[in-house]
Parts: structure tokens; C-alpha cells; sequence
């Protein structure tokens, strides 16, 4: 098959989407298929080699942020400079700036993508279709979506290309329910019109594939689960990869409040209080936008007001290489993510069970169902930064619970949840497409 995967770069910090992607696609691959990764709005940036030699950015994010404000000027920029706004350093020096956007702004963007090629942003999505469609022959067989928020493409790439059309789904109804309510509804209501057209829609979970079936209001035979998987071969610790501290607790995720940063910090500080694991330390890793900053700093007072200031070790937008140490190093990880948020799987959970971290994660979302497979962690009620440090206590206090744990969702993580089982199962899926096609 030749499978054209677009999905949305970051430019400046890693991400779970690009993660999965990148391995996806390499899989895909190594299983004969012709796959060709392409980076909408800003470069990619993957945590190993990428699926496919960089190639530029296509539907660059300062093109369509122009063409949304802008509409009755969208037509008229002279392609120059439509080509000097989608350079590399251009993008780049953009993407600093993420999450910068005001709340109204980044709703009309959203709507306007889903709107397509019959919204303000439709003069950048037909030229990236067309760009697809150029080559008679090697049209793709299969267009792959990295998240349902493309799925303004649908019925473009049906149009124009003719070919089946599947969606991947990572967490977009988070993103969609935080916005302003001007623009909340009409993308909810737009997106089940177009999760309708969708020849199959790919979900990491059980879980998420319940909940979106129910939001999307689509049949169950078009939601499928994939569940993400990775190249374990590239988790080894490095030479350079410090010895497992027994009294480290580990946190990789967005520095935001929705991936239960703050939790996090406060289960530590009940443990730092009570002075039992003298030792204790927390290692916080993963990627900080500029927009972040102000709940950082409010976050690091916390902890300077508590004294623990030297406890605690700050790794933001860290490499591959590095991340991998640190899940070597630490003795415990969490993402206590709140109740509020649904987390759609949580691939730094499944990271550190398979780097022989034991993990305790709140009981909701995806987590249950990974930790059910995986044996490699515990179970705490959501929203309770008390119970969430018991149980971390419990398990750095506990060596031998703590091994056993460990030894064993380790071997089973990467078993189930490699690279080769998700391109699999994505294979099987998008054959079945193709046969209904």
C-alpha cells in the first residue's frame, strides 16, 4: 500500500502524536508498505530518526493563521512570499510563540480547519491536496490523518484523490471542550458531520474509543483500536545513563496543570514533609512553551516556600537520548493527570513501565486499562495528591514490590506494545478500507 500520513509538527518540543506517528510510519515500512510522513503547520520534531527524510512543511501554520484573519486577502498573496512564510526558519522561529494565541483566535482557527476548503483556510488545504494528488503515479492508496481535528480534509481528499481516508484519535475532545463557547459547539457539531464521512477512525484504547463513539456519534464498525507502540530497541540506557535512584520520582508531560503537574508537586511536598525518605527527590521533564512560564514560576514559589528547592530538578524540552536516561534513573513515575481530563492513553506511562519504572497513575481514562495489561503499576483515586503520595511512598519504601513490579511490565509493555503490533493492526484496518473502497 502507499499510505500518505499528514500530521502536525510542533517545531520546537516533542510530542506524544509525533512520537506515535514517527514509529507508526517506520513500521509500516519495515512491513513493505511505501509511507510518507508530512508535516502540516510547523517542522517535526521526533524523538529518533524520522519516518522519512524531512521534506517541507506543507498548510504552514503563519500562512493559515493569515488566510483565517485575512480572507479576503488569502487569494491574493503572491507565492513568494506564501513561500518565504513557509521556510523552515520562519516556522521555526513561530513556533516559539505556541500557545500564545488568545483563546477566540485559536477557536476560529480550529473551525476554520474543520470548515476545509469551504472555510477562510480553504486556499492552503486544496493546495495541499492538489500537491498530493499531482503524482498519477504514486497516488496514495490510503490518506492517514494524525488527529480528527484534519478531518476538514475528508471530503477534499475524497473529491480529488478518490481514496479512503482514516482519522487517528489522541485527545482532541480535551482540546475541543477548552474552548471559548463562541466556538465550542460549531466545532463539536462540524466534527461529527465530518467523523461521518471518515472511512475509519483509529483510537489508542478501549476507552477512547467508547468515549468517541458516543461524542462522534458514529457506528462502532468504524472505530477501531490501535493501540500505539513503540521501538523498544532505542530504550536502552545510555553509557552516560545514571544508575536507578531509589528515591526518585519521576514526571514527563506537558508542564501544565491538565497533565497533573501540579499534583504531582503536591504529593511530593506531603512526602517531603514528613521527612521519611530523607533522600527524596523529583525529577520533572517534558515540554514548556513560553505560554507556561507564568504557571512554572507560580509552581517553583510552591516549592521554594516549602524548602525544597534543591529536591527538585526542573528538565524541560528534553532530547530522546536524555529522555531515555531519565526513565532509567528514576525509581517511581507519574502523570497524575486530573479527573477532568480523559487521557486517551498516556504514552509516557507505557515509556517508563517499559524502562522498568513502576508507575501509580488515577483510576480513570486509559490508565486502568494500560496498567490491567501491563501489571506495571499501581492504581490511586483521581484528584488526591494524599492517596497519589501513599502510594508512591509505598512503593520506594517497598524494594521487592517495587522490582516485581517493575520486571514484570517491563517485559510484558514492550511485548504488547511494540512498533511492529501497531503497524499490524493499523495494516488490518486500513486493508479493510480498502476493500470497501
Amino acid at each position: 500500500m502507499r499510505i500518505v500520513h499528514l500530521t502536525p509538527g510542533t517545531g520546537n518540543f516533542h510530542c506524544g502524536s509525533c512520537l506515535r506517528d514517527n514509529a507508526l510510519m517506520k513500521a509500516l515500512r519495515a512491513l513493505g508498505h511505501q509511507t510518507l510522513m508530512v508535516p502540516l503547520y510547523l517542522p517535526l520534531v521526533t524523538d529518533d530518526e524520522p519516518a522519512n527524510p524531512e521534506i517541507d512543511v506543507k498548510a504552514g501554520g503563519i500562512n493559515l493563521y493569515l488566510q483565517q484573519r485575512l480572507p479576503l486577502l488569502a487569494g491574493l498573496l503572491p507565492h513568494p512570499l506564501r513561500s518565504f512564510l513557509d521556510r523552515r526558519s520562519q516556522l521555526l522561529t513561530a513556533s516559539k510563540w505556541a500557545g500564545m494565541t488568545s483563546p477566540r483566535d485559536l477557536g476560529r482557527m480550529t473551525l476554520g480547519s474543520l470548515q476545509g476548503q469551504h472555510g477562510n483556510q480553504r486556499h492552503a488545504w486544496r493546495q495541499l491536496v492538489d500537491w498530493i494528488a499531482r503524482d498519477q503515479d504514486s497516488r496514495p492508496d490510503i490518506v492517514s490523518l494524525s488527529n480528527s481535528l484534519l478531518s476538514g480534509l475528508i471530503p477534499l481528499i475524497h473529491e480529488r484523490i478518490g481514496c479512503p481516508v482514516m482519522v487517528s484519535l489522541q485527545g482532541e475532545d480535551a482540546f475541543l471542550d477548552s474552548l471559548p463557547n463562541t466556538h465550542r459547539e460549531k466545532c463539536w457539531t462540524t466534527l461529527v458531520q465530518l467523523a461521518a464521512q471518515a472511512d475509519a477512525l483509529i483510537a489508542p484504547s478501549q476507552y477512547y474509543a467508547s468515549t468517541m463513539t458516543r461524542r462522534l456519534r458514529v457506528k462502532d464498525k468504524t472505530m477501531h483500536v490501535v493501540a500505539n507502540g513503540l521501538e523498544w530497541e532505542n530504550y536502552l540506557p545510555g553509557q552516560s545513563g545514571q544508575q536507578r535512584n531509589t528515591a526518585t520520582i519521576g514526571y514527563l508531560g506537558r508542564m501544565i496543570a491538565g497533565k497533573g503537574l501540579g499534583n504531582i508537586i503536591e504529593a511530593f511536598l506531603s512526602l517531603h514533609r514528613s521527612a521519611d525518605i530523607p533522600d527524596l527527590t523529583l525529577h520533572l521533564a517534558g515540554a514548556a512553551t513560553l505560554s507556561d512560564r507564568r504557571y512554572l514560576r507560580g509552581l517553583r514559589r510552591r516549592i521554594a516556600k516549602a524548602g525544597a528547592s534543591e529536591r527538585v530538578q526542573w528538565l524541560p524540552n528534553i532530547e530522546f537520548k536524555e529522555k531515555v536516561d531519565f526513565f532509567h534513573a528514576i525509581t517511581v513515575f507519574s502523570m497524575p493527570a486530573p479527573s477532568s481530563y480523559g487521557e486517551a492513553f498516556g504514552l509516557p506511562v507505557l515509556e517508563a513501565i517499559a524502562c522498568g519504572a513502576p508507575v501509580v497513575q488515577p483510576r480513570h481514562g486509559a490508565y486502568p486499562e494500560i496498567i490491567a495489561q501491563t501489571g506495571g503499576g499501581l492504581l490511586v483515586e483521581p484528584d488526591d495528591p494524599q492517596a497519589l503520595a501513599m502510594r508512591l511512598r509505598q512503593l520506594i519504601l517497598d524494594p521487592e514490590l517495587r522490582s516485581r513490579i517493575a520486571n514484570h511490565g517491563s517485559g510484558v509493555a514492550r511485548r504488547l506494545f511494540s512498533a511492529k503490533n501497531s503497524a499490524q493492526a493499523f495494516e488490518k484496518v486500513a486493508q479493510e478500507c480498502l476493500c470497501l473502497s
